[in-house]
């Protein structure tokens, strides 16, 4: 079968089955389980309203369940056993992490992924709220919106691509394709160099990638919360004698500070996952490596389960706070 009709087959059989099972639990509540009529009809409809939702939601809570709850279960167990020939695990307690911990490219990742935590959100959630602020006054505000929006809708490995064609290096006397050592050539007359190659400077040059990603996102949520600033605000301080600077800083950063918070620790989020950007430029070479691709490598190519699962933990335990505290202020927000 074609894989595009193999997809649309899927569909068609996922939203069949969905409908049928609404369907058929909402029919077994009103007529079996709390039958509207009879002298308990008023409390049966009652009943029936109070379980509906959580009927709704059981199949979510069970995707989630097998999806996401089982597998840190297991990662857990495969971070505290080795993994021997013939599907068979050894209980080796702490020695994943241990090992793990005395291994310098793990130093390395954890390193690098602070350095990325210091710059990558920072920077992100700046020029997310400058552009949001200026693209509001000017006339093709909305069309500079989508411009830089636009990098959002570009996969990581395909961003990555792009930059590294961006930072690519051709022999000398060659024409450079690259558009930096095109640049860097013509303005110096030196040889092209191999960014991607110069420590520490190429850990910078991978985040810039993804800084163009996500200032886009930064941006459309900052300028909705801008918005939403009411005007007397802004105007009184007109009347005052604020001038832009004194407005901006003073008068609508301050209302808007729970949403630039939760932009940024969105980000976070994303940056101690990031995997593709590092995979798809340097493979973690030349002092890039970050945890996910440490991960990666202990897993898929050194066959270390364990001590990959046991990186998996450490990824898992520094995301979980920043999450939490991420949903309190989305709750704050909306209150």
């Amino acid at each position: 079968m074609h894989p595009a009709l193999q997809g649309i087959l899927t569909i068609v059989i996922g939203v069949v089955i969905c409908v049928a099972y609404f369907y058929i639990s909402n029919w077994i509540i009103d007529h079996l389980v709390f039958p509207a009529k009879g002298p308990k009809a008023g409390r049966n409809i009652n009943r029936a309203n109070i379980i509906r939702p959580w009927l709704f939601l059981f199949p979510a809570m069970l995707a989630l369940s097998v999806y996401l709850v089982y597998p840190i279960f297991e990662t857990v167990f495969l971070s505290l056993t080795e993994r021997l020939p013939g599907n068979k695990y050894v209980w080796v307690g702490t020695d994943n992490y241990r090992q793990m911990l005395a291994d310098p490219k793990f130093a390395e990742a954890l390193i690098n992924n602070l350095l990325w935590l210091l710059i990558v959100p920072a920077f992100s959630t700046a020029f997310g709220l400058l552009a949001a602020q200026l693209t509001d006054r000017i006339s093709w505000g909305n069309a500079a919106k989508s411009l830089i929006f636009m990098p959002m809708a570009i996969s990581f490995v395909g961003a990555s691509v792009i930059w590294k064609l961006v930072y690519d290096a051709r022999p000398a006397g060659q024409e450079q394709i690259g558009v930096l050592n095109s640049i860097y050539v013509a303005i110096t007359q030196n040889d092209p160099q191999t960014w991607l190659t110069q420590i520490p400077w190429n850990s910078f040059l991978l985040m810039v990638v993804l800084i163009w990603i996500q200032t886009g996102f930064a941006m459309v949520i900052l300028s909705a919360a801008l918005r939403g600033i009411p005007e007397e605000t802004v105007e009184a301080a007109i009347v005052d004698g604020a001038n832009p600077f004194q407005i901006f800083f003073h008068i609508k950063v301050p209302q808007i500070m729970p949403t630039i918070l939760v932009v940024w620790t969105t980000i976070t989020v994303t940056v101690l996952k990031v995997f593709d950007i590092v995979y798809a430029t340097t493979n973690g070479q030349w002092e890039t490596q970050v945890l996910a691709n440490y991960m990666f490598d202990k897993l898929f190519r050194a066959n270390d389960w364990g001590v990959g699962s046991a990186t998996a933990m450490v990824i898992m335990l520094l995301v979980t706070p920043i999450l939490f505290l991420n949903i309190r202020n989305a709750r704050r927000e909306m209150e």
